[in-house]
């Protein structure tokens, strides 16, 4: 029985082969393993970049410990012709095979789509890209702040004039999110039809995609269109109180009348400017100008408690050890800890979906460099031996 077979998780049964690298193709495939996915990581001898970056402890970095774990790592030197016959034995015991090289690079490889679909006919094949496989863009180097730049992020960031960077990688974590709901999709259509399928997506088009529900409502309505996002003019949402900062929105005009009568401000539930969620959004500036000032008085639990008692949504704005340390995190059990044989004890957030029937409890921390080798080449070996009896 290999590690494959002892798997628990919604996903056991599908085992995917990973050509990625760096953080959107990792992080998806993770997401796939931690729902029990078999995720063979494929790497050269000098391994993902991300597993030199830092932090690190003993020659493991973060970087490469939260977008990893549950996976098996193999060396392969793809330039070799063992290298090559081992991936193809591996591909075709494979459900996914997924890759994020710059557009043309598999095939020069010698791994495209028609290659490996005469390997294993019915695969799902993933590609992912920065900009799209083809257009005038195709051959970019991309990194995370680049598509933050390209897709309007930025714009819709700024501070005055200056565009401002989101202070997280959320092109990569999105497109991330995109793969591992893509191919879930691409698995459930094959159940149905026994058609494997390719999925493609750039991290720009997941991005802008992503833009639209809310950046984009000025471009919705063709012909109406206003050159600027909704949020242009708020400076800011975090509301600044006489010992720290919170936050609290309101949308419906039950949580506005909340707002009013937390405020003790009777005036603000007459005003025209504020009567419907239409009309706040077209005042928002002067809307968030009145909160600003209403709070710089008192303290962020005297706000906090007054918010709650007239349930308009809030919460205080968390530093990062604040967040470790909140009640809330605290009961859902999110955070974890794992003594890592290489980095020793570290720290992350366990799976976020949780699954009452198809649990996946079985969890391993991101694996040192081929660690599986040796392991996965047996079977590979072993399955060739089966299939020729």
């Amino acid at each position: 029985m290999t590690a494959f077979d002892k798997r628990s998780g919604p996903l056991q049964k599908y085992r995917i082969i990973d050509l990625t690298a760096m953080i959107s193709g990792p992080y998806g495939t993770q997401l796939l393993a931690d729902q029990g996915a078999d995720v063979i990581k494929v790497e050269t001898e000098t391994g993902d970049l991300m597993r030199h970056a830092s932090p690190a402890r003993n020659g493991m970095s973060a970087a490469f410990l939260l977008n990893n774990r549950n996976k098996r790592s193999v060396v392969l030197d793809l330039k070799s012709e063992g290298g090559k016959e081992t991936l193809r034995r591996l591909i075709a015991t494979a459900d996914v095979f997924v890759q994020n090289f710059r557009p043309g690079a598999i095939e020069r490889m010698g791994f495209g789509e028609e290659y490996v679909r005469s390997i294993c006919s019915d695969i799902i094949y993933v590609s992912i890209s920065g900009f799209g496989e083809s257009g005038p863009y195709r051959r970019k180097r991309v990194y995370d702040p680049i598509i933050q730049a390209l897709s309007g992020l930025m714009y819709a960031q700024r501070s005055g004039e200056t565009p401002m960077m989101m202070h997280t990688l959320v092109p990569d974590k999105l497109t991330a999110m995109t793969v591992a709901q893509a191919t879930c999709a691409a698995l459930l259509a094959r159940e149905t039809t026994g058609e494997g399928d390719h999925v493609r997506l750039s991290m720009l088009d997941a991005t802008v995609a992503w833009n639209f529900p809310d950046l984009m409502l000025n471009q919705c309505l063709i012909g109406d269109e206003a050159s600027e996002p909704i949020t242009t003019g708020i400076d800011t949402t975090a509301f600044a109180t006489r010992d720290g900062h919170l936050v609290f929105f309101v949308a419906s005009d039950i949580e506005w009348q909340g707002f009013v009568a937390a405020a003790e401000r009777p005036e603000l539930a007459h005003d025209e400017r504020f009567k419907t969620l239409a009309d706040r959004m077209q005042h928002l500036p002067e809307m968030y100008e009145i909160m600003r000032d209403t709070v710089a008085a008192g303290t962020t639990q005297e706000w906090l408690d007054r918010l709650d008692a007239h349930q308009v949504p809030c919460a205080p704005v968390n530093s990062i050890e604040g967040l470790l340390k909140d009640a809330q995190l605290a009961h859902n059990q999110l955070i974890e800890e794992y003594e890592h044989p290489t980095a020793g004890n570290i720290r992350y957030a366990r799976p976020a979906a949780r699954f009452s029937v198809h649990r996946a409890d079985d969890r391993n921390a991101a694996p040192d460099l081929g660690e599986h080798t040796e392991e996965i080449i047996s079977e590979t070996v072993e399955g060739t031996a089966e299939e020729t009896k």
